[in-house]
């Protein structure tokens, strides 16, 4: 009788788990994230940022050996600078990101070299079980700073002591 009910747990660990990803094989991803304008060109969010909405930002996945496109999709971002993009398909051996497009504001379109992408897992062989995952922000640099920018860096450099 121990025997069996050895076996039965083993074969179970075994079973289980094919079981629970083949129920999710198939379903899309939902790649999250915000897109901002930096007003004040720090280099990161700050309280004078403000969200993009209509940006165009694009999901990629590469080959990891040849880094050929393998993948590729755009969304937009709505009234909040928020997009949501479905991505098909488990990309467990390709190196995925978001990457900023577009911004539809002429003040605010030159993609900040730091923040332009966002590495994202797309795929559910790392244990992951959610269809949703987030990305890091993005953002757009304004062309010039805002007005009280300065002011604020000081802030930030005085909190820091």
């Amino acid at each position: 009788m121990a025997r069996q009910l050895v076996l039965f747990f083993a074969l179970s660990l075994c079973v289980l788990p094919s079981l629970v990803s083949a129920r999710l094989v198939g379903r899309p991803f939902h790649i999250k994230g915000r897109v901002y304008c930096d007003t004040c060109r720090c280099g990161f969010e700050t309280k004078k940022t403000t969200y993009i909405p209509g940006a165009r930002v694009r999901i990629e996945c590469e080959d990891r050996t040849t880094l050929r496109l393998k993948y590729s999709v755009e969304g937009e971002t709505d009234e909040t600078g928020t997009y949501n993009i479905l991505v098909e398909d488990d990309h467990q051996d390709q190196i995925c990101y978001a990457a900023l497009v577009s911004s539809p504001w002429p003040s605010c379109n030159t993609a900040d070299p730091g923040r332009s992408r966002a590495h994202v897992v797309v795929t559910r062989n790392n244990g992951a079980i959610s269809d949703l995952h987030f990305a890091n922000s993005m953002g757009f640099l304004r062309n010039q700073a805002m007005s009280g920018c300065t002011e604020l860096v000081k802030q930030l450099l005085q909190s820091d002591e």
